[in-house]
């Protein structure tokens, strides 16, 4: 499989500008930097120790961030890589560290051997860490062949996934058994690993538990302006929910003149789509680029921008977490409620969660997640919620940043065994 899979790349190379070019015109590639997957590379190395973090998206992109905190102030690092595939995550890494002479963000190549090459030529990495479930086979390959140590860290694999690579098992073996270290985010995981060829696992918890170092507040006017308001957060959401946040919003607004929900979708580039559906239920919805609009009237204002979740989280007790009231999407379901919950949010989620049902069961130990079935269920919820003028449960951030600390703590430790003997 390794030969056919490395075949098809090198036929793929011709078609490879192409595809991004086309990809540049819809919009799903950063206007410029697209480039850099083709290995084309405008920033210097520099001197010393380099440590490498690959992420895919913007999820992963987070988690990465109680790390990055720590990399920073460690001396015997001189320079952070950080590669992302989504132009949505490039744009959060880009605007975070953009005056950082530390780190640096770069997107990855596609996986064809050329681009590989040139990549690890230029970079030529000290230590490589690829973050949840990013794989890929020919940058894997190289990365090892080079003597590079190869770390996989809070790794994800759902059962949809593993289902997978079980028809490809020698293959996978082969892949998975170039890692020197693999850390589980998860018992499932962890077992996964094992029947896939890991040899080193490791597992520590989930560090997106984790706190990270960032701002989460809303600018001044903008918390003026809703102050007044009763707030809720729907966030991650996928066609049709936020027909039925909108559904639900109509239904609590019967009790509570001054309701403002906040729809955080999972793809912003529906935020047309979405206003236009929101209109025909007759709410006053506004994008967030389009703040100066907001008044006491406004019904719905719909988050436009990426890396705004947190801040919306911060004023909100309760949120709706998407993806997981669509029945179409039950094998590969439900969004990570993590972030929600570290800062004492009340979860609530619809019955198709299997992407994180790990997680779910944890916050439903702790009482944080509820599971509601259709609208008129979550309206109740959220109503019941809004009784109280207490924004966040302190005893939930407290286990939670707890928890968090100690995956953190322990990830880190296993890393620094790579970064203390290589050099």
């Amino acid at each position: 499989m390794h030969f056919w899979y490395r075949l098809f790349t090198y036929l793929f190379f011709p078609f490879s500008k192409i595809y991004l070019f086309i990809r540049k015109i819809k919009k799903k590639e950063h206007f410029a930097r697209y480039k850099e997957k083709l290995s084309k590379i405008d920033v210097n190395r520099g001197e010393g120790f380099l440590i490498w973090l690959h992420v895919a998206s913007v999820g992963e992109a987070m988690s990465i961030l109680p790390l990055l905190d720590d990399f920073e102030k460690e001396k015997k690092i001189d320079r952070i890589l950080i590669t992302s595939i989504t132009l949505s995550s490039g744009k959060i890494l880009e605007k975070k560290y953009k005056e950082n002479k530390k780190i640096i963000h770069q997107f990855l190549p596609l996986d064809i051997p050329i681009f590989v090459n040139k990549f690890l030529n230029h970079w030529s990495p000290n230590l490589s860490i690829f973050i949840e479930s990013e794989i890929w086979p020919n940058l894997i390959f190289q990365t090892k062949e080079r003597n590079i140590p190869l770390l996989l860290i809070n790794a994800r694999i759902t059962k949809k996934t593993f289902t997978k690579w079980k028809f490809l098992k020698k293959f996978a073996k082969k892949i998975f058994e170039k890692f020197d270290l693999c850390v589980a985010s998860n018992t499932e995981t962890e077992n996964y690993l094992r029947e896939l060829g890991a040899v080193n696992i490791k597992n520590h918890g989930n560090l997106k538990f984790a706190k990270a170092n960032i701002n989460n507040n809303l600018d001044q006017n903008l918390l003026k302006k809703i102050k007044n308001r009763k707030i809720w957060v729907a966030s991650s959401t996928h066609n049709p929910e936020e027909i039925l946040c909108g559904e639900a919003h109509l239904k609590i607004k019967e009790t509570y003149k001054n309701l403002l929900t906040i729809i955080i979708p999972r793809h912003i580039e529906r935020s047309k789509t979405i206003i236009n559906n929101l209109n025909k239920l007759n709410l006053k919805s506004i994008t967030y680029s389009n703040i100066e609009n907001l008044n006491d009237t406004t019904d719905i204002l719909l988050i436009d921008t990426y890396g705004e979740s947190l801040k919306f989280y911060n004023v909100s007790k309760s949120v709706f977490l998407g993806k997981s009231l669509i029945a179409s999407l039950i094998n590969d379901s439900g969004q990570n409620p993590i972030e929600a919950s570290r800062l004492g949010c009340k979860i609530y989620h619809g019955p198709n969660v299997s992407n994180f049902s790990e997680i779910y069961a944890h916050l439903k130990s702790l009482k944080v997640a509820t599971l509601v079935n259709n609208s008129l269920d979550l309206s109740k919820h959220i109503e019941n919620d809004l009784k109280t003028d207490k924004v966040n449960n302190s005893e939930i951030i407290q286990k939670i940043e707890q928890y968090g600390l100690n995956a953190l703590t322990n990830v880190l430790k296993e890393i620094k065994i790579y970064i203390n003997t290589k050099r």
